[in-house]
This record gives structure tokens, sequence and C-alpha cells, in this order.
């Protein structure tokens, strides 16, 4: 069973950072995908930053230049390092990890998420 954990959230001021971690149980390698979600107060969950196969990562744009992923492969763990923080990052953040599972007939993508750590940015 995988597991996530994230932890580093927290309140900050305008401009400030954080860093977010992803612990996972077991090797991260075995991920086709593993990302970065958030969600604000009423809104609809939304992509942050995406690792994809072949090592590319998508950012949304709002993010783009101020967020940064990666991953240390001997802590089996993802980062999200995010500078320059604005109120409207304000969310809870969820880690996401992506594989394919199933027989070989009929694999099918399974996500599995973390329980969330809460980003505040006060102005």
């Amino acid at each position: 069973q995988v597991q996530l954990e994230e932890s580093g959230g927290g309140l900050v001021q305008a401009g400030g950072s954080l860093r977010l971690s992803c612990a996972a149980s077991g090797n991260i390698l075995r991920f086709d995908s593993m990302g970065w979600f958030r969600q604000a107060p009423g809104k609809q969950r939304e992509s942050v930053a995406v690792l994809i196969s072949g090592g590319s990562i998508n950012y949304a744009d709002s993010v783009k230049d101020r967020f940064t992923l990666s991953r240390d492969f001997a802590k089996n763990t993802m980062y999200l390092q995010m500078n320059d923080l604005k109120p409207e990052d304000t969310a809870v953040y969820y880690c996401n990890a992506r594989r394919t599972v199933g027989p070989v007939e009929n694999p099918h993508e399974r996500d599995y998420w973390g329980q969330g750590t809460r980003v505040t940015v006060s102005s």
C-alpha cells in the first residue's frame, strides 16, 4: 500500500518562502508520475507542478519561476520549494503519485494522495 505524507505547510507573509515535503512509503521510482496539487477554499483542486515520465515538469502558469519541484531518491521524498509567495497561493497542498497497476492484459492508472498540508500567505 502506498502512503504519502506531506509536511512543511504553515503561515507566511507575502514574499516569503516555504518548502513542502512529500515522504513516500517505498521507492518513488516505481511511480509513473508525481506532483503537487492544491485546493483553495471554494475552488476545485488544481495542478501546481507535475513530474511526468522522461523527467519533464509541468508547472501551472501562476507558479512558474517561483515554485520548483525536486526529488531526493535516497529519501524517497519529493519537495516543492515555493518562493515569492502570494496571498493567492493560499490553499491546502496535496502530494500525488500515480502508477500503473493491475494485470498485464488490463492495466490501469491508480492515483495516491497525501492528507494535505495547509499553506496560508498573508498580505
